[in-house]
């Protein structure tokens, strides 16, 4: 794992570029080079976003193997922000305690959403000015714990393409809403497969094509529906896998803040591909019960695969329900 140590050497060295790695979620983890510069306006996009100056305290707490990390990095050297490290884990506030008896107030920490789910119960949690959430989605009953944070949480949207997060979303308090605004100087578009297009031309030379589908408001904000490559093309109906993972999380318990259920597809001599419900064991009597059209067999599985960075690896998932024999 790259320390923080090692990302400033990285950092301060002469070259302009630096090496980066994709997280891999839905294929292969890939590299690419990004500008230094780049970088760097990315770091004061957020920070003149959220009105960070500085002096303030940042707390990082995720690997800065990835571009997340290695973000809040950057932030806190362009800006001359305080930058408070513990080890990378789910429960990073106690860490941070241990590490720092007295400890300053924090105005910005980045963690994924086991982080946070994980530390709901910690005072600190609620103390912290501004709160990114990345690296996944935030859950509808993790973002209704939320909605009542005095403080600023924010859903992110992003990737390691964008330089980390090109849009944010309020979840808590009055401010909340289901729509992502994107940054100063980042505008965004539909394409003719209605997937989003991002134009940032301080992060990116060339406007940036994803596979996210996406709906856009009058005010140029936007939400996602989910991945082009996250559709299921089913006897002629296309059925969208985020979709019916929401429809299918009220009857399925996720109390332990990581996945323990995903859908994905496997062939179908009937249907061309069908789409099948990966469970963890003790999930496996609720899904027995569940009855949905689209979902024509449950899979049990030891554990939901997942990328380093704690996504579920949809490329995985679809390997493994092709080579699973059975199910419900």
């Amino acid at each position: 794992m790259t320390s923080v140590e090692d990302f400033i050497r990285e950092w301060r060295s002469p070259s302009e570029r630096v090496l980066l790695h994709t997280s891999g979620s839905t294929g292969t983890p890939k590299t690419f080079w990004a500008e230094k510069s780049r970088m760097r306006a990315s770091a004061r996009m957020t920070c003149d976003f959220l009105g960070l100056h500085s002096g303030d305290n940042a707390l990082l707490c995720l690997s800065t193997d990835y571009i997340a990390g290695k973000m809040m990095v950057v932030r806190a050297l362009e800006r001359g922000l305080n930058l408070l490290c513990v080890e990378p884990s789910n429960r990073p506030l106690e860490a941070l305690q241990e590490q720092y008896p007295v400890l300053p107030a924090i105005h910005l920490a980045a963690m994924v959403p086991s982080q946070v789910f994980c530390s709901i119960d910690h005072p600190l949690l609620r103390q912290i000015q501004h709160i990114i959430i990345g690296g996944g989605a935030v859950s509808p009953e993790l973002e209704q714990t939320l909605r009542s944070f005095p403080n600023a949480v924010w859903s992110s949207y992003g990737m390691t393409e964008t330089l980390s997060h090109i849009a944010l979303r309020r979840v808590s308090g009055a401010e909340a809403e289901e729509w992502y605004t994107p940054l100063p100087g980042v505008s965004v578009s539909l394409n003719s497969d209605g997937c989003l297009c991002i134009d940032a031309p301080a992060l990116s030379p060339e406007p940036l094509i994803t596979n996210d589908i996406a709906q856009l408001s009058p005010s140029g904000s936007f939400r996602i529906l989910g991945r082009r490559d996250n559709v299921i093309q089913s006897g002629g109906i296309k059925l969208q896998i985020e979709v019916l993972e929401a429809e299918l999380r009220p009857l399925l318990d996720s109390n332990d803040g990581k996945p323990l259920f995903c859908v994905t597809s496997r062939p179908s001599a009937k249907f061309g591909e069908e789409a099948v419900l990966l469970v963890v064991p003790e999930l496996l009597p609720l899904a027995s019960e569940i009855h949905h059209s689209y979902i024509k067999a449950v899979i049990p599985v030891t554990d939901i695969p997942l990328t380093a960075t704690g996504k579920i690896d949809r490329a995985r998932a679809k390997s493994l329900a092709a080579t699973e024999c059975g199910g419900l």
